[in-house]
């Protein structure tokens, strides 16, 4: 079993969400034990992009934290990120897998189930299924498509799963009834007063279900 089939809480970054800043949020997400954080920019320009990157990276590395950047990989490779998140209209896998080399982790949302299987044939060290629940944070995320998505995928590959798309405290249990334990978070955390009190109660819940689950 590798890290990526227990990552529990996946911390994704919005900075139009927050009420503070992106480094306070990766800050709180950390201190709260978040093993993952997915740095998510569109809005800065590149050299902006990197020195935000490249600052939290610092604070990943220090910690023992998994940091993704989304779609860049360019940023990726500048801050010696763990890896990267690609979507099916991004860097095709193969030539992102070529450039970063096989030590870098790739995450790649797929959103059904044959992409989802050559995803894996792929190589993809994780597979970001969305979106699951309706959702604003992404605007091309597409229909959501139920829970129905992440049993019909589970059912077909090994794979580490995440699950994304319109995740709140109120509808996570359902993702964990499938047997999937990684659920990505943006809007239920970052909109909030204290991101690290939201992010312990997810980590809480995600914890007590799958020892329950266990026992």
């Amino acid at each position: 079993m590798s890290l990526l089939d227990n990552i529990g809480l996946y911390f994704i970054t919005d900075r139009n969400l927050t009420k503070k800043t992106i480094m306070s949020d990766v800050i709180s997400a950390i201190n709260a034990g978040v093993k993952i954080v997915q740095y998510r920019e569109k809005d800065l320009s590149t050299k902006e992009m990197y020195q935000e990157a490249k600052a939290i990276r610092e604070i990943t590395k220090d910690k023992n934290v998994i940091l993704i950047i989304n779609d860049r990989i360019d940023i990726a490779l500048a801050v010696d990120a763990d890896g990267v998140h690609i979507g099916q209209d991004d860097m095709p896998f193969e030539i992102a897998r070529k450039i970063l080399g096989e030590d870098k982790i790739i995450g790649l949302t797929v959103h059904n189930t044959d992409e989802a299987i050559l995803g894996e044939k792929l190589g993809a060290n994780y597979l970001g299924v969305s979106p699951i629940f309706a959702t604003s944070t992404k605007k091309d995320a597409g229909k959501p498509a139920g829970i129905e998505l992440i049993k019909n995928v589970k059912g077909n590959v090994k794979t580490p799963l995440v699950a994304i798309g319109g995740i709140n405290y109120e509808n996570v249990d359902e993702i964990l009834k499938t047997g999937v334990s990684n659920v990505a978070v943006i809007s239920a955390i970052v909109t909030k007063e204290n991101v690290e009190e939201e992010c312990r109660k997810f980590i809480r819940k995600i914890k007590d279900y799958t020892c329950n689950v266990k026992e």
